[in-house]
C-alpha cells in the first residue's frame, strides 16, 4: 500500500504562495552583479496596490485642480467682463446725459427762433403763428426741459422715454418751423417787392412851387385842382424815378410837354412832366433812383420845374405821402 502525503488546504496554498520571494538583482554595465534583493511576493505586490492607488489619487487631485483652475479662469473672465459692462453703462449714462443736455440746448435755441419769428412777424404786419404742438404745450407754453439731476440707475428708462418724446416734439415743431418761415420769407419777398415798386423819394432837387390841391390857375386866374407837385430848378436838373417800374410812355403830350409815365404795377403810375429831355423809352425797366430825364420848360408853363404825380388806379393822390427822404 502506498502512503500519501498531507494534504493542504486553499488558504496554506494561498500563504504559501504569497510566502514565495522574489529576487532583484542590480547588475553593472559589464554584466557583474552588484547587489541582489530579495522580497516576498506579498510585499511586492502591496508596493505595486499602493503605488497605483497614489497614482489614482494624484491624478483624481489632478484633475479636480484643472477643474478648479478653469473655474477660476472663468470666474476672472466673467468679472472682467463684467466690469467692462459696467464701465460701458456708466459711459452710455453719461452720453445719455450730453443727449438731454444738448435736446435741452436746442428746444431754447428753437424757442429763441420763435420769439425772433414772431417779431418780424410782428414787425411785417402779420397774423402771428399758431403754436399749439411741437415744443409748445396748450395755450402755446413751453414744455420744460429734461430733469439732468435724475439717478440713471433707477431712471434710465424713463429718461431715455421722455428723450424719444422729446426728439419727436422738436421734429415736428422745425418741420412746423420751416413752414412758418417759409412763409414769412415769401410775404416779406412780396412786401419787399411792392415796396420796391412804391414811391419813396424826391424826383428832383429844388424848390416845391406848387402842392397838390386847389390853387389860384397862374394863367387864367381862377380855382383849380392841380393834380401834382411842382419841383421848380434849373434846366436839366436830373429827374429820378421814384421807384421801380416800366417806361409806358417818353414823349410830348400838349400842355404837359415832354412827360415820361412809369407804371408801378398794384395800379401805381408816377408822371414827370414839363422835361427838357427824356432820356428813357417805351417798355425800359428802370430802378428807384435813376435818371429818366432833365427838369425843362415844355409845354404849358411859366418855368423850368417837373410836374410830379402820383397816380393810383387812376386816380391822383397827394405826392407828398410819397416822399420819405
Amino acid at each position: 500500500m502506498d502512503r500519501q502525503g498531507p494534504t493542504r488546504s486553499a488558504s496554506d496554498q494561498g500563504d504559501v504562495g504569497m510566502n514565495q520571494k522574489i529576487t532583484f538583482y542590480i547588475m553593472s554595465h559589464s554584466g557583474t552583479k552588484i547587489r541582489e534583493l530579495t522580497f516576498y511576493k506579498g510585499m511586492v505586490y502591496g508596493f505595486f496596490l499602493l503605488l497605483l492607488s497614489f497614482f489614482a489619487a494624484f491624478s483624481w487631485v489632478f484633475f479636480d485642480y484643472s477643474r478648479l483652475l478653469s473655474r477660476a479662469s472663468e470666474v476672472s473672465f466673467l468679472e472682467s467682463e463684467l466690469a467692462l459692462n459696467e464701465e460701458q453703462l456708466l459711459m452710455q449714462r453719461d452720453q445719455i446725459q450730453l443727449f438731454a443736455k444738448e435736446l435741452n440746448l436746442l428746444k431754447n435755441r428753437i424757442l429763441t427762433l420763435s420769439e425772433f419769428e414772431q417779431k418780424i412777424r410782428t414787425i411785417a404786419n402779420m397774423e402771428a403763428r399758431e403754436e399749439n404742438d411741437g415744443i409748445f404745450g396748450l395755450g402755446g407754453t413751453p414744455v420744460e426741459d429734461l430733469d439732468m439731476r435724475l439717478d440713471l440707475s433707477e431712471n434710465h428708462a424713463s429718461l431715455i422715454r421722455e428723450m424719444h418724446d422729446r426728439v419727436v416734439y422738436l421734429d415736428r415743431d422745425s418741420l412746423g418751423r420751416i413752414d412758418g418761415f417759409e412763409a414769412l420769407l415769401e410775404s416779406l419777398e412780396d412786401q419787399r417787392n411792392l415796396l420796391a415798386v412804391t414811391p419813396a423819394i424826391r424826383p428832383a432837387d429844388g424848390w416845391v412851387t406848387s402842392r397838390f390841391g386847389y390853387r389860384t390857375s397862374p394863367f387864367t386866374g381862377r380855382r383849380e385842382f392841380h393834380s401834382g407837385l411842382d419841383i421848380a430848378n434849373r434846366i436839366g436838373t436830373p429827374v429820378l424815378a421814384t421807384a421801380e417800374g416800366v417806361v409806358s410812355f417818353a414823349g410830348d403830350r400838349g400842355a404837359i410837354g415832354i412827360v415820361v409815365n412809369i407804371d408801378h404795377g398794384h395800379g401805381l403810375v408816377t408822371r414827370y412832366g414839363h422835361l427838357n429831355k427824356a432820356l428813357v423809352k417805351s417798355g425800359q425797366r428802370v430802378s428807384r433812383g435813376e435818371v429818366i430825364g432833365e427838369m425843362g420848360n415844355t409845354g404849358r408853363s411859366t418855368g423850368p420845374h417837373v410836374h410830379y404825380e402820383v397816380r393810383l388806379n387812376g386816380v391822383p393822390v397827394n405826392p407828398a405821402k410819397y416822399i420819405l427822404d
